[in-house]
């Protein structure tokens, strides 16, 4: 278990933002992600868990306490079980299912950040989430002091939500369980129409989950959404807001506003959110609104490929990405009525 104090922790996340922490722990055993734990929860010592970083916004004056690091390993593939290490890389897993002829995350190929952040978050992308793959989930529970078993019923799964998420300080993730598909190296049916389209097949159609894959890492990439160092649209945090979940009676006075400002044949993005609600698109919402790509003269701007992802140009601080940040929610909100709510985590700023 490695140590430092004073530690940048900038460098940990995609943004490249952040002060540093009084103390970074990197932990690569599940046992010493625990004894971690208990020790700074002994102390009252804040703790901060960073996986992947890529869904941290971080303060410019850092973390006051112990920032653990989880970067334990373990890819474990039995069948169609797959049990994943929190520290896994994401993307990385998902290529290996797909060359195993799995699946079922097939869509969510290029997502930055580790396996354990995928169910606190309730990742998805391109008509996939990962709550429809986990059977289980194997947590630290710092109230009990036991490590738990989660079975997907109990995690809450909504939309990039999770009782983890709910109560960030309960839980430590330490591995995540799924079951797969074996389509015979077909992928899942194509959800989304974007991807179907891109594909020449229909929605509900089937390819071959290779295929599948790649051409979500060109739709990603084309967005700016898949990571590259010398590429500044790929710093960020990927979506930077939410999809607006709406009520019926916010979904008409949402339509009122398109109509007054757009023309009354202008029709939103729309989906069935359950329950009667509905969701829109939080990208449509920001360049109707006026803040097309590349919006913004500062550090920090929109992508130039992607309208949803807020980006570091190489010299922005924290409090310039969140100035942008509260100008499109803001823009957003007096155009539409609707307020966008941000998708990554914040430590010792809000929004």
């Amino acid at each position: 278990m490695q140590e430092r104090h004073d530690a940048p922790l900038a460098p940990l996340t995609t943004f490249r933002l952040g002060g540093p922490a009084t103390r970074l722990i990197t932990a690569v055993t599940d046992a010493e992600v625990i004894d971690a734990v208990r020790e700074a929860d002994a102390s009252g010592t804040p703790l901060l868990i960073i996986g992947g970083g890529s869904n941290l916004v971080i303060s410019d004056k850092g973390f006051e306490g112990t920032a653990l690091r989880i970067a334990t390993t373990g890819f474990d593939l039995q069948g169609t079980r797959l049990e994943l290490a929190a520290g896994e890389n994401w993307s990385d897993a998902v290529a290996r299912t797909v060359e195993a002829g799995l699946a079922g995350i097939e869509c969510m190929a290029g997502i930055p950040g580790s396996a354990g952040a995928t169910p606190i978050q309730n990742v998805g992308a391109y008509g996939q989430d990962v709550s429809a793959t986990i059977t289980e989930v194997v947590a630290y529970d710092r109230r009990s002091g036991e490590t738990v078993v989660v079975p997907n019923a109990e995690c809450a799964f909504s939309y990039r939500h999770s009782r983890f998420k709910e109560d960030p300080s309960r839980y430590v993730v330490l591995r995540v369980r799924f079951e797969l598909e074996d389509a015979g190296g077909l992928s899942a049916p194509l959800k989304y129409p974007e991807t179907a389209r891109v594909l020449g097949v229909e929605a509900g159609d089937r390819v071959p989950a290779a295929r599948a894959r790649e051409t979500v890492l060109k739709l990603r990439a084309g967005k700016g959404m898949v990571l590259d160092p010398q590429d500044h649209d790929t710093w960020s945090a990927g979506s930077f807001f939410t999809n607006p979940v709406l009520t019926a009676a916010e979904h008409t006075a949402f339509l009122t506003r398109v109509a007054e400002r757009l023309g009354p044949d202008v029709a939103p993005p729309a989906f069935p959110a359950g329950d009667g609600l509905v969701k829109t698109s939080a990208a449509w919402l920001i360049d109707r609104a006026g803040f097309t790509k590349g919006y913004g003269s500062g550090r920090a701007r929109i992508s130039t490929k992607h309208t949803l992802a807020l980006t570091n140009r190489g010299e922005a601080t924290t409090e310039d990405l969140l100035a942008l940040a509260r100008e499109v929610r803001d823009g957003v909100h007096e155009a539409f009525g609707v307020t966008l709510v941000n998708e990554p985590v914040t430590v010792g700023v809000s929004l």
